[in-house]
């Protein structure tokens, strides 16, 4: 007999193998395992009834804050702002674009705002606006490159997240940034300071 016949014999508990071995046979076939692995998953996984306990989910409130005048804005000009704090990575861009994007305000919905921090691993986009294609970068780091009107998804390069959003609210002739759509890169919290 081969050494893998007696491994496989003793391994299946066959001709007393087992006990030679000094192990014991196994008394569970693969399927009662999985059967068995299976209900144990999903115990851990959805719990007990009666045995969770609630917890409140968190909610950030973004703070309002006062970005510029919509009659001083001009087309494919970037203005550049700090938001939702003054802590690193915060530095933004409100662009009208002089086509409509994806939430966009005002009047023809082509104003937004985004961070200028790279998503893949945080390079400066600041000066890389192009206004031809109507987009962010490519990042000095790795040539990535983003489209504002469409959320700031990102065109080609290594970033795999669209750039952050700043959530802009228009109130008479003023623009007033309210929240964020997406992390900034390099924070847990975008409220983080």
């Amino acid at each position: 007999m081969s050494v893998i016949d007696r491994v496989r014999s003793a391994i299946n508990g066959e001709n007393g193998e087992a006990e030679k071995a000094g192990t014991r046979r196994c008394l569970m076939n693969r399927r009662q395992f999985l059967l068995s692995s299976g209900v144990a998953t999903s115990v851990v996984m959805v719990g007990i009834p009666g045995m969770a306990e609630e917890v409140p989910a968190a909610v950030s409130t973004y703070p309002r804050k006062f970005i510029a005048k919509l009659s001083e804005l001009k087309q494919d000009e970037p203005f550049d702002f700090t938001y939702p704090d003054e802590g690193q990575y915060a530095e933004s861009a409100l662009v009208k674009l002089g086509t409509k994007a994806g939430g966009g305000i005002g009047p023809d919905n082509d104003i937004v705002a985004f961070n200028y921090t790279c998503t893949h691993q945080g390079g400066p986009l600041q000066g890389t606006y192009q206004a031809a294609d109507k987009a962010l970068g490519p990042c000095p780091l790795h040539l990535t490159t983003f489209d504002l009107t469409r959320h700031g998804i990102f065109i080609s390069g290594q970033a795999y997240q669209s750039l952050p959003q700043v959530l802009l609210e228009l109130d008479g002739d003023d623009i007033y940034a309210v929240g964020m759509f997406g992390l900034i890169y390099g924070r847990f919290d975008n409220l983080q300071g």
